[in-house]
């Protein structure tokens, strides 16, 4: 019996709001590539139209939000309302950066499945994805 290849996982990566730092972010694309999946970085000064546009026109699978500014609970808040309106409830989002603790659960009651706090080894965040994703394809 042919069985049928699985399908990649894809992820997009994006900086939102005026955050400048995304050398964070590029090594975590760089680590995500090496270990098998697609990624695709949109660049800085994302809003959340234009990732969700991104998202839709490349069929991912996850959201990675590198947040450093400090506003990342009024930018995911976007960006799941955004999500909502385009109907890409089905897309998962991750965020990481510098994230305070106290922070996490109103990221996780927004919708974030997953936080990654600077300095996260990428073995974790790699893992992390292979779990609830791969797991998804096969």
């Amino acid at each position: 019996m042919e069985q049928r290849p699985l399908k990649k996982v894809r992820i997009l990566i994006a900086k939102p709001g005026l955050d400048g730092h995304d050398r964070g972010a590029k090594v975590v694309v760089h680590a995500l590539k090496n270990a098998g999946f697609e990624v695709i970085y949109t660049g800085l000064h994302q809003t959340a139209e234009q990732i969700t546009a991104a998202a839709l026109q490349e069929d991912v699978d996850i959201i990675g939000l590198s947040i450093l500014s400090g506003a990342h609970l009024p930018l995911t808040r976007g960006l799941f309302e955004e999500l909502k309106k385009q109907q890409l409830d089905d897309v998962r989002v991750l965020v990481g950066g510098n994230i305070p603790k106290q922070d996490h659960q109103a990221l996780l009651d927004l919708g974030v499945v997953s936080i990654f706090p600077t300095g996260t080894d990428f073995d974790k965040i790699v893992d992390y994805i292979n779990q609830v994703v791969g797991d998804a394809n096969a």
